[in-house]
């Protein structure tokens, strides 16, 4: 009988396993005779298991993918491949593991296999030197701890994982400890499986790992920052919040006559309310793992002590000085040695130095006493505020003092105070800008520190500032404005507004006088306006409030705001013209005694820069240098260019008048062929003169000497 007539069915396994997965019963001698074939095979292949078994690999994916359909006969086979992973992974045949490994996969993916065993025999396997084995693990478990959770959380099944994970990050294998490190991190990321505090503490350990690796891996998990999922919804909100009032500002400017005067109030106006929108912006932190920490004062305190004594890279301890100042000034915590530790890497020289200037910044809190921070303020005073450093280096220390003072505004000193500000005249626009910007913040924080020059112009917001005393809080028992919605009342504003219509010639009158008066303001550069009102950003009705409120003392619009908050709920609008009314205080100018006017005062123009302490510093805030940058090759190459322009094409002068005139012999000569002239004279190449011939040119010049002074 020929081959061709032979039933090739038993050997031919792809074949047999798609039939059998469309009739299982009518194929189960063929299936029960390879299972034969498989534990023959398995016996042989435990005797010596570094040989690599072709057949066995073949049977173990043949029986993987049709277990389904035989579960009684095949109920101890996902058993038996763990146990001879589990003895022998460390001396099989890498593509033999990958067979068992994948084949286990799949009795997983039918749901054959518990979860919880097989993960935690892939987590050890993890210990293999096969990198290609670990990629295919890491992606398994990632992807079937993410479908477990997908619908319902399987706490149970999480629980044991992650007391498991907590055994691994400990194991003596470095790249076991790192790959199980990785899982916690990716799984912690996918914000619907691990985002919990028990991940975040078993990750904490691992920053107490002797495995460099884990170490750095650890720091950047908590330093590091997710994608915000919420940037579109928050930029919306914003801006919905800010449209009535920049919308106001806007139609008063359009519809009102343009003048000089009311052009300077609407840029200051919307300056304003640009520095309002940034100081509302809350700084969201998507990597919330810090705020998860159970201890973070035990946490800081064992950090700072490995820091202490640790022989870790210089970027491995910037890192661990990050990361304690992060959590120092998010939980503001008390960890008076770190201070003196920085204290001894702040020097213009020191690499790295604006970020230990950052980790300063970032570690400062109010709770902290300010004797604590001062020995520091001071250093960095000293040691960058001085002459003989450059203009650089100087705008970076005040940058990074006022970045401290921001957090904890009771650390500066009245002399350390009025010694900064004196740069703000400096002739370097970096040091003058970083000096204003300090003086800037204390306006709003503490006006008492600066001299009376440096304060500014008096506002109705200047009046409400109090300066806090070490660990004292402030429970306002109002909103801050609300004294406006007192006269909210329908009848006022129809009164307002007819008023406002019939008044309508004589508002076109007074902008005729705004521009005389415009002429004489110019002369003051930078002065503010006179009468310090509101009169391109609010409308008509509001105005007559704001003039009203001018009268007002404190107190008493402190109580009306009080009684409107405690007898009413306060809707959106009433937030809006809220808003308007602060913004209002900070613009308008206080009144003079005996003096329907404000007294006028020389405006210092000051980079608006949000001042409200953040839970983390920018290191831009710090490092930025307004100073014009110097030009590259290719800017200066583009100047040279744009000066060249309109101008005659630069060469040589022409020799002769008459450009038709003919031409001479040297001229004739350049143009004729080389082999017509080479004998001459004058084209001849010059002969270097050797040694021996220049001594004889010298002896008979030396005789002829000799015979002139003979004669």
């Amino acid at each position: 009988m020929s081959n061709r007539n032979r039933n090739q069915l038993p050997n031919n396994l792809p074949q047999l396993q798609n039939l059998i997965k469309r009739d299982p019963q009518s194929y189960t001698d063929e299936f029960l005779q390879q299972y034969r074939h498989y534990q023959s095979n398995l016996q042989i292949f435990q005797l010596k298991p570094s040989v690599y078994s072709k057949s066995l690999a073949d049977l173990s994916m043949f029986l993987s993918q049709i277990s389904h359909c035989y579960p009684d006969h095949l109920a101890n086979f996902p058993q038996e491949l763990k146990e001879l992973l589990n003895r022998h992974y460390s001396v099989l045949d890498p593509e033999m593991r990958m067979t068992l490994c994948r084949a286990l996969i799949l009795l997983r993916n039918k749901e054959l296999l518990s979860p919880t065993s097989l993960l935690e025999l892939f987590f050890e396997l993890f210990r293999c030197q096969d990198k290609a084995l670990r990629k295919t693990l890491y992606n398994h478990i990632v992807a079937d701890i993410k479908n477990i959770n997908s619908k319902n959380k399987n706490n149970k099944l999480n629980t044991s994982l992650q007391n498991f994970m907590y055994t691994m990050l400990q194991d003596s294998s470095p790249i076991a400890a790192k790959m199980s490190l990785d899982v916690m991190i990716e799984l912690y990321k996918r914000k619907s499986v691990w985002n919990d505090a028990k991940t975040v503490n078993v990750i904490t350990t691992a920053c107490f790992s002797k495995i460099a690796k884990v170490l750095v891996a650890a720091l950047k998990f908590f330093l590091g920052k997710d994608e915000d999922e919420d940037n579109d919804s928050s930029d919306d909100s914003d801006s919905d919040d800010d449209t009535p009032t920049a919308k106001q500002i806007v139609l008063k400017h359009g519809v009102n006559k343009k003048t000089r005067k009311r052009k300077k109030k609407f840029e200051r106006a919307m300056k304003l309310i640009k520095k309002h929108k940034k100081k509302r912006k809350v700084e969201t932190f998507n990597f919330s793992a810090l705020h998860l920490i159970h201890d973070p004062q035990d946490f800081s305190e064992k950090l700072f002590k490995q820091l202490d004594s640790s022989t870790e890279r210089f970027e491995v301890k910037i890192m661990m000085m990050n990361l304690i100042s992060r959590l120092v000034g998010i939980h503001q915590l008390f960890l008076f040695n770190f201070y003196p530790f920085l204290q001894r890497y702040l020097q213009p020289h020191q690499r790295e130095v604006t970020k230990l200037l950052l980790f300063v910044a970032q570690s400062s809190h109010e709770l902290i006493p300010p004797d604590i921070i001062q020995p520091v303020l001071m250093s960095i005073a000293n040691n960058f505020v001085t002459e003989r450093n450059s203009n650089e280096v100087m705008a970076v220390g005040i940058n990074a003092i006022r970045e401290v003072c921001a957090r904890c505004p009771l650390v500066m000193t009245p002399d350390l105070m009025q010694d900064l500000a004196q740069y703000k005249s400096n002739r370097d626009k970096a040091v003058s800008t970083a000096a204003r910007s300090l003086i800037q913040l204390y306006r709003t924080v503490n006006p008492s520190l600066l001299v009376k020059k440096d304060r500014g112009k008096p506002t109705e917001y200047s009046e409400e500032i109090t300066v806090k005393k070490y660990g004292e809080v402030i429970a306002p028992d109002h909103v801050p404005g609300a004294e406006v919605l007192v006269e909210n009342a329908h009848d006022d504003h129809q009164d307002k507004n007819a008023l406002d219509v019939t008044n309508d010639g004589k508002n076109q009158e007074e902008d005729e006088e705004d521009d005389n008066d415009d002429d004489d303001d110019d002369d003051d550069d930078d002065d503010d306006d006179s009468d310090g009102s509101w009169q391109d950003v609010i409308h008509s009705d509001d105005e007559v409030e704001m003039e009203s409120d001018n009268e007002v003392p404190l107190e008493e619009r402190q109580n009306k705001a009080a009684d409107v908050t405690q007898t009413r709920i306060l809707t959106q609008e009433d937030f809006k013209r809220i808003k308007v009314r602060q913004l209002q205080k900070e613009m308008n100018t206080g009144k003079s005694k005996g003096s329907g006017k404000s007294k006028k005062r020389k405006h210092i123009e000051i980079k608006e820069d949000s001042q409200q302490s953040a839970e983390l510093v920018n290191l831009k805030n710090i490092e930025v240098v307004n100073k014009r940058p110097r030009h590259d090759k290719e800017a200066r190459l583009a100047t040279v260019m744009a000066g060249r322009e309109g101008r005659q094409k630069f060469s040589s002068k022409q020799k002769r008048q008459n450009p038709h005139a003919s031409t001479t012999n040297k001229e004739k000569r350049k143009n004729k062929a080389f082999m017509m002239v080479k004998q001459k004279r004058n084209i001849r190449q010059k002969q270097k003169r050797s040694f021996r011939e220049k001594q004889i040119a010298l002896r008979n010049s030396l005789l002829k000497k000799q015979k002139k002074k003979k004669r």
